[in-house]
């Protein structure tokens, strides 16, 4: 199931990025980081101390969320954490405006 959400996620962060953006995933940054450190299942303390942790730094440096998917209180609480900070959070992808169209908003601005 762990697999079938992160394949899901670098599929939906493939159009992001051909949307003209540059999407970060904090999996990206926190599943190497559990290897090294030695994390040996979801729920551990290493786990409890990387995982979640990484991606709210992460955040701080995102200007949008996008939520995808069903039930997640990992991704419920990241959503809580980027209103929190005044980000974008966006619920479908069809909601994420594409860079061209930014790009000439801004020239018109």
């Amino acid at each position: 199931m762990i697999q079938r959400n992160l394949d899901l996620m670098n599929e939906t962060a493939l159009k992001v990025y051909e949307a003209g953006h540059l999407p970060v995933l904090g999996e990206w940054y926190a599943l190497p980081l559990l290897e090294k450190a030695g994390s040996r299942k979801i729920g551990d303390e290493i786990y409890q101390r990387i995982f979640h942790p990484s991606s709210l730094r992460l955040l701080k440096h995102c200007d949008a969320v996008l939520r995808i998917g069903g039930p997640s209180q990992g991704a419920d609480e990241m959503v809580r954490a980027a209103l929190g900070m005044g980000k974008i959070v966006y619920r479908d992808l069809e909601e994420i405006p594409d860079e061209a169209v930014r790009s000439v908003r801004r020239l018109l601005d």
